[in-house]
């Protein structure tokens, strides 16, 4: 223990050398915290998933983590553990059980949430342990995280390292209640305030609480009361503490006063301490040494693109192999198939293909969801698999990243596309950046029904498809058919890439079509010619093809091409060009407000690498700059299928 305890403070008082010197660009200090992530770590089993912080090196080095590694992580060397791509402590690893940290501290308490749900689907007496700090537990994703733990009986440990500032902002100016751990009691469940200075007190409380939480399965907050003995980070420094606080926490130094405890029991004499420091001492050097021989950088930009995605094979699963179709038997097709039937007989199936197959979302188990899509789920598949969640939506994301670690696959219903805002940095900064920064996958579908046309109102009609076609690691699908709706649902699934599956509200119960009763994929990524034409390509996605159909049926004298892009991250360029050599005049048609529409990036695209082949510019035919209003004829006045004719027109006089 004492061992564990003295290493990472060595280890920082080296790397306060090394930012000095300038081979290191910034570094957060744990120095006077160390007994609360050794103690952690010691007390759980080495493989229990632990999401630590920017001052947890204890945590790394105590599971054993090649300290020269460590060294090239921290100096941006590609032979670290996220190839130069991420700083300091966001980085996890999975053969470690240590997963990486963002930025934005709190939605690593979610992330231990679905950990610790995938402890209680296989049946395992297992913890997840989770950190935050005293400025973190005024997040939101705190209150979710212990919410959602709380209402799902989660073996959850939550520990806040309590050190009396968030970077400069005192306790005093972040809560008001009389200690953190009286937080705990709000939601259900047992705390305890302790000195997190005494590894002791740390090793014994984890240790029981542990026992505690998987006896009980029940999750525990526990507030360690520490001090933060430099600043948050270096270049920050300590001007705003008060001196005499440094002098009164330093007679308190975690690994001073466990050294002459053990000195004193004579457990250990000043001679092994000083072999021990000696020994240490030389370790560091050597493995710093041994990480300074690793080659610069040459950047290839092949390799990072690569690196975006997740590829299907390799990918860490419980169940064994799927049989899967591309193509469907034209003999198997049923007729009139609702689009909200086909998505429901996609997840039916994808729940009977994959027993690790998890759905989460507000009131989708007895109810049914909001548009009574997963009916009669729980009583086929169970309420462990069919989770109705509290209205957490950034927890819930969290907890689907959570599962995935541990080989689940999930689908989160967001009741409505828009509420997604409220979990909007779970999806655009773990779920997408996570195999990127450290090469774990999040297997996760979030449903997002979306669109208007059904006299909604400004907060359950918005297209946001486009919000998100700006996140690199996202793959993103609307589909417009029900028969491509079951195709790409079951391809999301199968994905190990987080998908954002779109799916048009008024198309629910308006359309209809055949749909194999087999279960099969409709490829990501592919776009589909609806119709063949030789006038004008129209290029479209979602209710924009039924728009161009229904057009192209009221003006026969037209001759249209029409595009459904069906995958609008990754688009398929090859077809986007094929058409565009069709006609040689193009309309980008989407639902989706004009400016930062997706038909943007498209136009740009097209008058970067199609000019030669057109015969007019460009043009787009979108919704009104606005929001979507309530009243129906203010709706369809909104609707950019309000002015297809007119851009029509424009562009066959052109």
């Amino acid at each position: 223990m004492y061992r564990n305890l003295l290493l990472p403070r060595m280890i920082e008082e080296k790397m306060l050398v090394l930012l000095r010197q300038g081979k290191i660009s910034k570094w957060f200090s744990g120095i006077g915290q160390e007994a609360i992530s050794v103690g952690c770590t010691l007390a759980l089993q080495h493989d229990e998933w632990i999401m630590p912080l920017h001052r947890n090196l204890g945590v790394f080095t105590s599971r054993q983590m090649p300290l020269h590694k460590l060294f090239m992580q921290w100096q941006g060397n590609k032979d670290g553990y996220s190839k130069g791509r991420e700083r300091s402590f966001h980085f996890g690893s999975k053969p470690h059980y240590i997963c990486g940290m963002i930025s934005h501290l709190g939605p690593q308490l979610a992330i231990a949430d679905g950990v610790a749900l995938a402890y209680q689907l296989k049946k395992e007496n297992k913890v997840s342990l989770a950190f935050t700090g005293d400025g973190g537990t005024s997040e939101g994703d705190f209150h979710e995280a212990l919410n959602v733990a709380a209402v799902w009986d989660l073996p959850v440990i939550f520990v806040i390292e309590n050190n009396g500032y968030g970077l400069s902002t005192p306790v005093n100016e972040q809560y008001r209640c009389e200690s953190l751990v009286d937080k705990a009691k709000g939601y259900g469940m047992e705390g305890v305030q302790i000195d997190g200075n005494n590894i002791l007190s740390v090793y014994d409380t984890v240790s029981g609480v542990r026992d505690y939480c998987i006896k009980n399965k029940k999750p525990y907050l526990i507030e360690c009361m520490t001090f933060r003995m430099r600043g948050h980070e270096e270049a920050s420094g300590t001007k705003y503490v008060p001196k005499e606080m440094f002098e009164e926490w330093g007679r308190k130094d975690p690994i001073k006063n466990f050294e002459q405890f053990l000195t004193e029991e004579n457990i250990i004499t000043e001679m092994q301490v000083a072999d021990i420091r000696n020994e240490f001492k030389n370790y560091i050097d050597e493995e710093l040494k041994l990480a300074g021989e690793a080659e610069e950088i040459d950047p290839d930009t092949e390799e990072e693109l690569k690196d975006v995605y997740a590829n299907k094979t390799g990918v860490r699963s419980l169940e064994t192999g799927v049989k899967l179709i591309n193509t469907p038997d034209s003999r198997l097709l049923t007729p009139d198939l609702r689009l909200v039937d086909a998505i429901k007989q996609a997840l039916h199936q994808s729940m009977q293909q994959h027993p690790n197959l998890v759905l989460m979302g507000q009131d989708i188990a007895e109810y049914g969801g909001a548009f009574k899509i997963t009916e009669g789920f729980v009583e086929t598949f169970g309420k462990e698999r069919v989770r109705n969640t509290p209205l957490c939506e950034s927890a819930i994301v969290g907890a689907a990243l959570g599962l995935s670690l541990e080989g689940y696959k999930s689908v989160m219903e967001m009741q409505f596309a828009d509420f997604v805002t409220v979990g909007f940095n779970q999806i655009v900064n773990n779920l997408a950046k996570i195999h990127y920064r450290w090469g774990q996958n999040a297997d996760v579908v979030i449903r997002m029904p979306t669109g208007g046309g059904v006299g909604a109102g400004p907060f359950h009609s918005q297209s946001n498809e486009a919000w998100f076609m700006h996140v690199p690691g996202l793959k993103i699908v609307y589909p417009s058919t029900p028969h491509d709706a079951k195709g790409l649902l079951i391809a999301a699934i199968n994905d190990p890439n987080p998908v954002m599956f779109f799916e048009h509200k008024a198309l629910y119960r308006s359309i209809s079509g055949p749909v194999a009763e087999e279960y099969y994929e409709v490829e990501i990524g592919k776009a589909n010619v609806v119709k063949e034409g030789e006038d004008l390509t129209i290029i479209t996605y979602g209710a924009g093809v039924h728009w161009a159909l229904e057009y192209q049926e009221q003006n026969p004298q037209t001759s249209l091409h029409i595009l459904d892009l069906r995958t609008l991250l990754p688009l398929d360029y090859s077809a986007i060009k094929e058409s565009v050599a069709k006609t040689g005049k193009i309309l980008l048609l989407h639902e989706d407000t004009l400016t930062g529409g997706i038909g943007g990036e498209i136009s740009a695209w097209i008058g970067e690498h199609c000019f030669e082949l057109l015969d007019a510019p460009v043009m787009r035919c979108a919704s009104m700059d606005t929001p979507v209003p309530f009243n129906m004829e203010l709706e369809k006045n909104f609707m950019a299928k309000k002015r297809l004719d007119e851009y029509v027109n424009r562009l066959m006089k052109y």
